[in-house]
């Protein structure tokens, strides 16, 4: 099958993301990646109105975006939008201003469909294509769970847990008081236990170990569950671990991380201020206060369901979006010199 080249542009609410790739079925190689922070969803909890100094940032970077994915000579532009344009009551504004900015229209997703292909993107890798997955999605806004194997799902939900929306709702000192850390994690344990365990199934007694914590639906897919981390604060957790200090999709995704070192990691960025964080390898400077969040999401997780090992995936929802093809074709590129 002759590849084809697409674009997909993922505006959520923390950052915008360029996926430029060569698709052909299942194949997808991307020619190039690109992220940039404008947090969309800053001072938007409260009303749920999206600003208007956001909306700027984050349509300029669409075009951005879109002018690289014409560069790249992809054939098509695809913009999707998550959390926060599904949740604000000013949307509108968000997607005519992308729109007038890119000529391209915007998709704004449900967190079922978000987690729908997040699982399909992580699962076109091969070696996790036939693997028992709970995959763990955290974004800005929302965390997806989403559990099964292959092309079969037996749970998948979007949850309204994010790192920039509880970074607003649990504000910290810098560097941040051990007691900020404790009220955080007991938020999310509650929130795990209330809200997400109910829908799992309750435990068995047979041992210990993740695949008996997520009964009965683990029984729907079999065999020992994986838990897989995708999105950007499993990147950077790897990118921590491996001592990275820039993006490697191989080595990233060769990284293992013990429950205890998920741990270590949280304990360490919480115990530091902000300065201090943003000097650590493997954490981009832009991220170094949100990543307080999204480490205590993991932590907890892992403890919770009696995970021992987290493992990273660099694909996910923008892979499935690009295998889907759709979006706007876009007009060729007639610059001199080879695209990409």
């Amino acid at each position: 099958m002759e590849p084809i080249r697409r674009a997909v542009i993922d505006v959520g609410t923390n950052s915008v993301k360029l996926l430029v790739a060569d698709v052909a079925g299942h194949d997808v190689r991307p020619v190039r990646e690109e992220s940039r922070q404008t947090r969309l969803g800053q001072g938007f909890y409260d009303t749920h109105r999206l600003r208007s100094e956001a909306i700027a940032a984050t349509a300029e970077a669409t075009a951005v975006f879109a002018g690289a994915a014409r560069e790249c000579g992809a054939i098509s532009i695809r913009i999707i939008a998550t959390s926060a344009a599904r949740e604000a009551v000013n949307a509108g504004e968000l997607t005519a201003a992308i729109a007038r900015a890119t000529g391209v229209e915007v998709e704004v997703i449900s967190g079922d469909q978000e987690a729908d292909w997040g699982f399909q993107g992580v699962t076109s890798d091969p070696r996790l294509a036939q693997t028992p997955l709970l995959l763990l999605d955290v974004g800005g806004g929302s965390t997806e769970l989403i559990l099964g194997r292959g092309e079969h799902t037996s749970f998948r939900q979007s949850f309204p847990i994010g790192t920039v929306r509880l970074l607003e709702r649990f504000p910290h000192a810098d560097p941040p008081a051990p007691a900020e850390l404790s009220v955080c994690r007991q938020w999310l344990r509650e929130f795990l236990r209330n809200e997400v365990r109910p829908r799992l199934g309750r435990p068995m007694d047979t041992g210990g170990g993740s695949q008996d914590l997520l009964a009965p639906a683990v029984a729907a897919v079999g065999g020992e569950v994986q838990l897989v981390g995708v999105g950007g604060t499993a990147s950077i957790l790897g990118c921590m671990e491996a001592g990275l200090a820039g993006f490697d999709r191989e080595r990233l995704e060769a990284t293992r991380l013990s429950a205890a070192r998920v741990s270590w990691h949280c304990e360490r960025l919480w115990s530091v201020d902000l300065a201090e964080r943003k000097q650590i390898i493997g954490l981009p400077k832009n991220r170094a206060d949100v990543i307080l969040t999204g480490t205590a999401i993991y932590q907890v997780v892992m403890e919770e369901f009696g995970f021992r090992e987290l493992r990273i995936s660099t694909r996910g929802l923008r892979f499935a979006a690009v295998m889907a093809g759709g979006g706007t074709p876009a007009p060729p590129h007639t610059s001199p010199g080879e695209p990409c």
